[in-house]
């Protein structure tokens, strides 16, 4: 019987397009169906027949078809892929950014962490509940790989409003370390073990050894990666380069000093000042940029490098507005190795999943969705126990709270446990404006916070 895998999202280019890619290159996924799903039907239509021209020129053994009704699409899915978003990604982006920083609340970039990533959970996890509703009701059975942020509370929410769900975070920033590691180490990235785990844009590399020889490398991560980050291209500069050159630098899959030929950055530390002070203070390599790893941190705006935050998410709203996505026979996510361990009983290490935290991190309770690795097979993914040091699990602690309240907050549709999960969130230091806060964003993003009462 043929494998069907749900795309939902799937009238996003970016994510239909890239999806269908990394499906179509896999052998193992041969003869598989998929059903592409939106709630747009134009932009649907586009990505059918993208796909199906495609398919045709190939001479690729899938099927595909689209739909806009859920339910139908559901009906035998193996494995569920979403990717979504609510309204006006960059404009809502801005208020979550931009409104707690007029009251006062210091947060570096709002997508995940902080502020700003409590009022997009708020937003965006009630639309994934519902799909995962139907899911449970249609296809209980399935697997299903989340890429929406904030990733963590997504997952966390998920988790406690469907427990039996198969339900698994997936994010690619773990990638950075095979853009970085080998040229840093002068090593091939297949010689090196590693592993990494956190909380999703906070995780830091915990293990790394070189296969060849069984050594351990970290002690040569601790003393290269400085003189390494500190000269390595950043946003600011690219940023630059795109404008001078007038056109796009794709950064994914390569290091940004490949991407604008060798040269070495303008400012030291690019985005990653924060960076430096974790490596240095804490001695573990962070797997992000100060853009993710600030959002967590109350002190991170201190020493956080603010302007290639800036230039980073100029870039990158820019980056998606003018770059032309296409179907490519090339993997560049992670999910289809995932579905093809499962398939063929595989019993490999995937580098990192988001998954309910069973004992794998002891600082962590169990609710709370961590990033770890994991073994896949047939019965399906089987996270890894680590060894978190103390000083960053307690920053990963600070996180314990705000999740649990982001979680309690949507399901009960709780404007006043949205007022505690910011009085709880360690980076904010504001008490007497929070409940005006919450109102304007209540007002300003309706009708996706309405039902906050």
């Amino acid at each position: 019987m043929a494998t069907k895998i749900v795309l939902v999202g799937a009238g996003s280019a970016q994510f239909g397009f890239g999806t269908l890619g990394d499906i179509f290159q896999s052998k193992t996924l041969y003869g598989s169906e998929i059903v592409l799903h939106d709630i747009n039907p134009a932009s649907l239509a586009v990505t059918e027949k993208t796909a199906r021209d495609f398919l045709a020129a190939q001479d690729l053994p899938f099927s595909v078809s689209a739909t806009t009704d859920r339910k139908s699409a559901l009906q035998g899915a193996e494995f569920v892929i979403i990717s979504i978003e609510v309204g006006d990604r960059f404009a809502l982006w801005d208020q979550d950014w931009q409104i707690p920083q007029q009251y006062g609340i210091q947060q570096v970039y709002g997508e995940n962490g902080g502020p700003g990533g409590l009022f997009h959970s708020l937003r965006i996890i009630p639309p994934i509940l519902d799909i995962c509703a139907d899911v449970a009701d249609i296809c209980p059975d399935a697997w299903v790989f989340n890429y929406s942020n904030p990733m963590s509370r997504i997952c966390t929410t998920v988790q406690r409003k469907f427990p039996e769900l198969n339900f698994v975070g997936m994010c690619h920033e773990i990638a950075s370390l095979e853009r970085y590691l080998p040229e840093m180490l002068g090593t091939p990235f297949s010689n090196l073990q590693l592993r990494a785990a956190g909380l999703n844009h906070f995780s830091v590399l915990l293990e790394a050894s070189y296969k060849d020889s069984g050594r351990d490398a970290y002690p040569d991560v601790r003393a290269k990666a400085p003189g390494y980050f500190e000269r390595l291209p950043g946003y600011s500069d690219i940023l630059a380069y795109t404008r001078q050159h007038g056109k796009l630098v794709e950064t994914e899959g390569s290091t940004e000093r490949d991407a604008l030929g060798g040269k070495d950055s303008l400012y030291p530390w690019a985005d990653r000042t924060l960076f430096k002070e974790v490596l240095e203070k804490f001695h573990h390599l962070p797997i992000t940029g100060d853009s993710h790893f600030g959002e967590y941190i109350r002190w991170a705006y201190e020493v956080s490098d603010h302007r290639g935050i800036l230039d980073f998410y100029t870039f990158y709203r820019n980056y998606l507005g003018h770059v032309e996505p296409r179907i490519e026979l090339k993997l560049k996510e992670r999910v289809v190795p995932i579905m093809e361990g499962m398939l063929t009983d595989a019993g490999y290490e995937e580098a990192a999943v988001n998954i309910p935290n069973r004992g794998f991190i002891k600082q962590l309770p169990a609710f709370i969705a961590v990033e770890v690795p994991a073994i896949v097979d047939k019965k399906g993914i089987h996270g890894i126990k680590v060894e978190m040091p103390a000083g960053i699990g307690g920053l990963l602690s600070n996180q314990i709270a705000v999740h649990d309240l982001t979680a309690e907050a949507v399901i009960n549709g709780s404007r006043d446990l949205v007022i505690q999960a910011l009085l709880v969130d360690s980076v904010n230091d504001k008490c007497r404006a929070i409940p005006e806060l919450v109102d304007l964003m209540i007002a300003r993003q309706s009708p996706w916070l309405d039902y906050l009462k």
